[in-house]
């Protein structure tokens, strides 16, 4: 977008400069109270509304789509923009705007159509541009700003909410979890995050501050935090797995389902059965939005934690910009302008309940969303969390719902001894503790295994079963767990002195096995970890490896497999065409501290189907 200049103004009626975010949300404030906040274009019908007739032919025409809780306040302002005959470069702006929810818009852009029948996107979240990217074939997106923001917060019925002891007593993120993971004294609901921005952003949320929690208390214990194992990422994966768990009992197919799982009068009953949730995480202005309709004595209440919610930031979106014509490209440019800087689409955005773009609180709409003193709803808004801290939460919580059953394939060859970076740790102890911290952000129905391998590690086998693949729950015979075995086999893994990288026989041995053992109903893949390109001169080749890869896949029952490539003599190339061979994907990667957080990021693509 940095080729255009910005257009002009509107031809007739303007709405005024930028201005002052501070003083916008004074005055905006004070007509919520007084209710007469109600959009300029509120009594307009899009379908009722025509161009006049100097713009009928000329006009730019904008197809938008926006996700279904923003699109009402997009057609306003699309009614504004052809009432008041709204111009960009001298032609006017006809928008015509559909509501779809973000993630079945993500799911289209990142198979790359070649048309997708509309120029802007409007999503909920920054972070479902995040996931399309993560697509080789995923349309081109290009960010011209946000148009206004809501907050992440916690709602409950009038019952539910005078049991916890709303709005005066406070609560931070870590309470929550405390309160939900450790004691079960808070039932949680919350949208699917695989398929809301709500849930997704809460559950991060959640981990963020469990993890921090965890690693203040080991630091108190220890004066310090040196653990070498990973203790403390360890520690908050752990609690993550669990608020995952937690919230997978009682998680909504989306946002617009979400609050049938609400007991509102305290009982423990929803609309979808008895075991309801006392509270549910949702969006300021979805309670705003309810609120609107409630009868009396039904409104929610809203909690906000005092340190602060992450936002939706309702990205305005170009979509594939490169084939949109100049007048499209700046009427877009034109129209973003209008609602997220010009008075009157301002109006219309807080006449619907949302903030502004910076997360400023607005007093009024909090309080008619349900918040109320002294609860901190002005809290400064939470920083945004890392595209891969928010992949990574996705990637647990796909394994958490769908339970997963992952073997693990480790190079042991000689070079994996190599020390990484100034602190002298090997290849190998960092791989070590990574895997260590990915074990512990697994539940106990997942089923886990372990192999190892070299050149002529087992006779002329390249490969060594260390543990086979089971339950981490299940006792192995000796009094210990799965997951206490494979915690033993992952601290004794140790570099073979003078082993080469046999890569290719063990990733067709360890694949066959995996197609074998599938286990129906869950995630099922394959992890191979290499530190080089494969080194034995009498097994199969790459070009067979890859032929027999595609041969055995099998789509209705996938097993991808999520080949890691570390160090600087691996090969990328080689690990993406393998692992493409069986629709899994390939990173490589200079750190093995990284391993933990790729295969995550990895479930995130690979585990969509």
């Amino acid at each position: 977008m940095g080729r255009h200049s910005l257009p002009d103004a509107r031809r007739a009626g303007g709405t005024g400069s930028r201005g002052s975010r501070r003083r916008r949300a004074t005055v905006l404030t004070t007509a919520l109270a007084l209710g007469v906040a109600v959009g300029t274009a509120a009594v307009m019908r899009t379908d009722l509304l025509g161009l006049g007739g100097s713009c009928a032919d000329t006009a730019v025409r904008l197809d938008v789509v926006a996700s279904p809780d923003i699109a009402p306040a997009v057609r306003e302002a699309a009614d504004l923009a052809r009432a008041n005959e709204i111009t960009s470069d001298g032609r006017c702006i006809d928008v015509h705007v559909t509501a779809r929810e973000s993630h079945r818009v993500a799911d289209i852009l990142d198979s790359g159509p070649s048309d997708p029948g509309f120029q802007v996107w409007i999503p909920d979240a920054s972070l479902w541009l995040e996931r399309v990217r993560t697509s080789a074939k995923a349309v081109r997106l290009t960010e011209g700003g946000n148009v206004a923001s809501s907050p992440v917060v916690l709602a409950a019925g009038p019952g539910a909410a005078d049991a916890l002891g709303w709005p005066a007593k406070p609560y931070s993120w870590s309470g929550i979890a405390k309160d939900a993971i450790g004691s079960g004294k808070l039932r949680l609901g919350a949208a699917d995050p695989a398929r809301s921005a709500t849930g997704l952003l809460a559950l991060t949320r959640i981990g963020a501050s469990a993890g921090q929690n965890g690693q203040d208390e080991q630091d108190g214990k220890d004066g310090k935090n040196d653990r070498k194992d990973g203790g403390d990422a360890q520690d908050g994966d752990t609690r993550l797995a669990a608020a995952a768990e937690l919230i997978s009992r009682r998680v909504s197919g989306g946002d617009s389902q979400v609050l049938r799982t609400l007991a509102f009068d305290g009982s423990g009953t929803g609309q979808d059965g008895p075991d309801g949730s006392q509270t549910v995480f949702l969006s300021e202005q979805a309670a705003f939005a309810q609120n609107a309709d409630a009868a009396e004595g039904e409104a929610l209440r809203l909690f906000h934690p005092e340190d602060g919610s992450p936002l939706l930031d309702y990205p305005f979106t170009l979509v594939d910009e490169a084939d949109l014509s100049l007048d499209e490209s700046r009427g877009a440019l034109r129209f973003m302008t209008l609602m997220n800087a010009d008075e009157a689409g301002t109006r219309i955005l807080r006449a619907h309940g949302f903030r502004g773009e910076d997360g400023e609180a607005v007093p009024a709409i909090a309080k008619r969303a349900g918040g109320g003193s002294p609860q901190p709803f002005a809290a400064e808004p939470a920083e945004p969390f890392p595209a891969n801290t928010v992949q990574k939460t996705l990637g647990l919580w796909t394994i958490t719902v769908r339970s997963a059953r992952l073997t693990m394939v480790v190079d042991a060859s000689g070079s994996m001894a190599d020390p990484v970076g100034d602190g002298g740790r090997s290849r190998m102890d960092l791989t070590k503790a990574s895997l260590l911290q990915a074990l512990a952000g697994l539940t106990h129905d997942d089923e886990v295994g372990l192999w190892r391998f070299s050149t002529r590690l087992d006779g002329s086998r390249d490969y060594e079963v260390l543990v086979p693949t089971g339950r981490l729950a299940d006792s192995t015979g000796t009094g210990r767990t799965q997951r206490d075995r494979l915690t033993a086999a992952f601290r004794d893994l140790e570099p073979v002195e003078g082993g080469g990288t046999g890569l290719y026989d063990t990733t067709l041995a360890a694949y066959k096995e995996a197609r074998k053992k599938y286990a129906p109903g869950k995630f099922n893949a394959l992890v191979v970890l290499t530190d080089g390109a494969n080194q034995d001169p009498d097994g199969i080749s790459r070009r067979k490896l890859v032929k027999r890869l595609a041969g055995l896949t099998d789509p209705a029952r996938p097993v991808p497999l999520i080949a890691i490539a570390v160090g600087p003599e691996s090969d990328r190339d080689e690990v993406e065409e393998i692992a493409g061979a069986t629709d899994g994907v390939g990173y490589r990667i200079e750190d093995p501290a990284q391993i933990h957080e790729v295969i995550l990021r990895a479930v995130t693509i690979v585990g969509r189907t």
